[in-house]
């Protein structure tokens, strides 16, 4: 098929060939050694081999694809991304942007209020304050001015923040006298009267509301604009987990995937991973009713904590530049609470991705998990993963890779926020943020994402970030931030196809080239595992097969 190749444990030198039968690699390895069984007619032998099944049993014709120069792999498989959010802001239906101030954010707002009909909700994502001149928090004031009569909401670029005007708080049902569901706020300013920013549980029991308005055949068709734009990235595989906290919050749209499924449009293979909550069976109906080999529920997804830039990540010492004193942030789950969902999951025989972002909220995770190990007196099976760790206490790198826990990472974080961890956390925490060098080094299996829409669904970005520690925009900072925690190309690659397979609990059958394992693979123009890094970027994407299926 290809010059030369990746197979997910290691480059695969000189060229390579796959055989395809049904949905499954049934062989690897050079063309050569199929030359007795296929007539060549002089080609080159180099090619991907479809019909295997006349291949192996020395039958006269064979499709052949050829790519001589290409660099074959498996698919890239997105271990953590949020499909909905991502469907919804790549459409027309809503923009993505994150504006150099609060004036310039209202400002943008213009081209989406002159397409949308008139008195819907206007909506958008990727506000960062934190990134804006001046640095300030926004209020609805400035959304009133402009749009005194229309719903804004506007979610902020890490999908923990809603900023929203009068008239969406109105339609909304917010006042003052609301009560916020646990582990999210309304922020007032010193008066008590509502700013229009709105946080955590809060934003995210609000955005359900808001969307609904939204035609199902928009949906679908944002749906289908995704699945190919990710194809043509060389997504083959996504975890498709719960952005809420809350019950039936959790817009994993099975609804929307099992009519694209009917119609033979689901190009994606999709792992689904619904909120863990006490009492729900929401799981086990999706598992009974989702069976498809391109569409499962895998496991359970639940929230620990928030994030660093808004100090709600839960950290063991208060933040470097404290809002208040003993600012520590905070749980979203009450840890007894946690321990107690994790164990319904365990007995359930269910896998847990767990989204703990501060350093107690990781170390707690750990001790509940220890118990679990402790208990069956082996590690758990199937594997449960943490979601984004960014911020250890040192012991606890170790234990993650002993108790075989999943880190599951997305590399684009590190530079999300230049300076901010130095801001919030201070110099001697640093050393200890995105450790994927020293994770790897103790025997952690990573696993890779994008967070999407909080960061860019693109893989080879994602790749370029944990080799360099730069920036995939800027290329910044010169060297690299933490260098000594860069990664290989090839250790990145194996974090995003056998890594995420893994977070999958489908590692014995997805992220490798091997005889038996489903026939998702891309071809690249170049081999990414062994190039310059700074030529990773360049790579394109010749072809994705999903399921022996060629879906770009």
């Amino acid at each position: 098929m290809a010059g030369c190749g990746f197979s997910g444990d290691g480059v695969l030198g000189g060229a390579v060939a796959v055989a395809v039968r049904g949905d499954r690699i049934v062989w690897t390895g050079p063309p050569a050694a199929l030359a007795d069984a296929v007539a060549w007619s002089g080609k080159e032998p180099c090619g991907v081999f479809e019909g295997a099944k006349n291949a192996m049993a020395g039958g006269a014709s064979l499709p052949v694809l050829e790519f001589p120069e290409g660099f074959l792999m498996p698919g890239f498989h997105d271990a953590h991304i949020h499909m909905f959010h991502t469907a919804l802001y790549l459409s027309p239906l809503a923009e993505r942007y994150c504006g150099e101030n609060e004036a310039d954010a209202v400002a943008r707002l213009a081209p989406l209020a002159a397409r949308r009909p008139e008195g819907g909700w206007l909506l958008t994502q990727g506000w960062r304050d934190y990134l804006w001149n001046p640095p300030v928090a926004p209020t609805k004031a400035s959304l009133d001015a402009a749009y005194p009569n229309r719903p804004v909401a506007m979610y902020s670029g890490d999908a923990h923040t809603l900023w929203l005007n009068s008239c969406a708080l109105e339609r909304l049902g917010i006042t003052e006298s609301s009560v916020p569901p646990a582990g999210g706020s309304y922020d007032k300013d010193a008066s008590g009267r509502l700013t229009g920013i709105v946080r955590e549980a809060a934003a995210m029991q609000l955005m359900p509301r808001i969307v609904a308005e939204f035609p199902p055949e928009e949906l679908l068709d944002a749906y289908r604009g995704l699945f190919a734009q990710l194809n043509a990235e060389g997504i083959t595989s996504v975890c498709d987990v719960s952005l809420m906290a809350l019950p039936g919050l959790d817009f994993v749209r099975d609804d929307l995937y099992q009519q694209l499924l009917d119609a033979g449009q689901l190009t994606v293979r999709t792992h689904l991973f619904p909120t863990l909550l006490d009492g729900s069976d929401r799981l086990a109906q999706l598992q009974q009713q989702l069976n498809h080999p391109l569409l499962q529920a895998q496991g359970y997804k639940q929230f620990f904590d928030g994030v660093s830039s808004q100090h709600t990540a839960w950290v063991h010492s208060p933040y470097t530049n404290p809002r208040f004193p003993g600012d520590n942030g905070r749980p979203t789950v009450e840890p007894q609470e946690m321990r107690r969902l994790l164990a319904k999951a365990h007995a359930e025989g269910q896998p847990v991705r767990i989204h703990a972002i501060g350093d107690e909220a990781i170390h707690q995770l750990l001790d509940f998990f220890e118990e679990e190990a402790a208990a069956d007196g082996a590690l758990a099976e199937p594997r449960n993963a943490i979601e984004h760790l960014e911020n250890f206490q040192p012991a606890d790198m170790g234990r993650l890779a002993r108790l075989g826990v999943v880190a599951s990472v997305q590399p684009r974080h590190i530079t999300l926020d230049p300076g901010g961890p130095e801001r919030d956390l201070g110099p001697a925490r640093v050393p200890y943020m995105w450790p994927f060098r020293t994770l790897l080094d103790e025997g952690a299996t990573l696993a890779f994402g994008t967070d999407s829409p909080v960061t860019a669904t693109n893989p080879l970005d994602a790749v370029y970030t944990a080799v360099t520690r730069q920036d995939a925009d800027t290329h910044q900072p010169e060297g690299g931030w933490l260098p000594a925690q860069c990664i290989t190309a090839q250790e990145a690659l194996r974090a995003y196809t056998v890594g995420s397979a893994a977070a999958a609990n489908r590692g014995h059958e997805l992220g490798r080239l091997a005889p038996g394992y489903l026939a998702d693979f891309i071809v690249l123009d170049r081999n990414v595992a062994t190039c310059e890094a700074a030529d990773i970027q360049k790579a394109c994407v010749r072809a994705t097969f999903v399921g022996g299926r060629r879906v770009f």
